[in-house]
């Protein structure tokens, strides 16, 4: 009997449980439309990274001799080499568009990892300590909101001048509000549960109860606000450029090409179309993605 129990046992090995992250993973690839967002961005991230092997020049050199032509596909007498046409001064869409990548996520990544950093710091302190820590933070907060984001940005870029570090630092400081609220209302509800309770309770410090109970439980939350927060900020970029308060206009950005075709809208649409599309299919890729980690991550939203 023994015997054969031994025998049973090496022919039938334990059958291992799938981890957590490996059932996310397979519930993320059986979803199309995560899967098109992962798709979309990745379009972005490739060509932000592979830009010198990618584009077929550089973006900033110019051939007057080649303005405002149209894009290959367009052109009925076969000379133009351009796939998506040239600008104003004769430079290649395809490679600006692709190089443009690079500032867009740099300044949606950067930004909400600032506004990340301050605003869950704040929220972990007013939702955790309370009484007129929290009164006085959330009426910092209030202050914060009633100040118009587009006011706050034109007087630092009038101040400070235009730049691509100042737009990134604006943007970071001008958004944490949301992340602190946020945590501060569910750290709120977390400090009261049991397990909390009883860290108190066997004396571990504040900071290693937050640290190893209440920032975990929060932290799925702050991952979708993030993905979401780094599309808003990417808009929000583009139209600072193209009101002329964004990144340097020699640094090819999405922003600055829609700025550069608004006035050739009638004779030479795609200057400001590609660079417009190229924004919407990158927003709409992080926004899928970000609905999809909502769904997921909460288990009241998962089907």
């Amino acid at each position: 009997m023994t015997t054969a129990t031994v025998t049973n046992n090496q022919t039938n090995p334990p059958i291992k449980k799938r981890g957590k992250w490996s059932k996310m993973g397979r519930r993320f690839v059986r979803n199309r439309w995560a899967m098109t967002g992962m798709f979309l961005l990745m379009l972005a991230v490739v060509s932000a990274l592979f830009a010198p092997v990618i584009a077929p020049s550089t973006p900033d050199k110019a051939d007057l001799r080649a303005r405002l032509v149209a894009p290959s596909w367009m052109d009925d007498t076969g000379k133009s080499e351009y796939l998506l046409g040239t600008d104003q001064v004769g430079r290649d869409l395809l490679s600006r568009i692709i190089y443009g990548a690079r500032i867009s996520l740099l300044v949606g990544v950067v930004s909400v990892l600032i506004s990340l950093v301050i605003g869950v710091i704040l929220g972990l302190i007013a939702g955790f300590y309370g009484r007129w820590v929290d009164d006085l933070l959330m009426r910092l907060a209030d202050v914060q909101l009633a100040f118009p984001f587009i006011l706050f940005a034109i007087i630092v870029m009038t101040v400070f001048g235009a730049g691509l570090w100042k737009l990134i630092l604006v943007l970071g400081i001008s958004n944490w509000v949301g992340f602190a609220r946020l945590v501060r209302g569910q750290v709120m509800s977390v400090k009261e549960m049991e397990y909390v309770q009883a860290a108190k309770a066997i004396g571990a410090t504040n900071l290693r109860i937050i640290r190893k109970h209440v920032l975990p439980n929060v932290s799925s939350s702050i991952i979708v606000l993030a993905t979401l927060n780094v599309a808003t900020n990417i808009l929000l970029e583009a139209s600072l450029t193209f009101i002329g308060l964004g990144v340097d206009p020699s640094i090819p950005t999405w922003g600055g090409m829609l700025a550069d075709g608004r006035n050739y809208l009638e004779t030479a649409w795609w200057v400001a179309t590609f660079p417009g599309i190229a924004i919407m299919i990158t927003v709409f890729g992080i926004n899928l993605l970000g609905d999809w980690l909502r769904d997921e991550l909460d288990p009241n939203l998962r089907v």
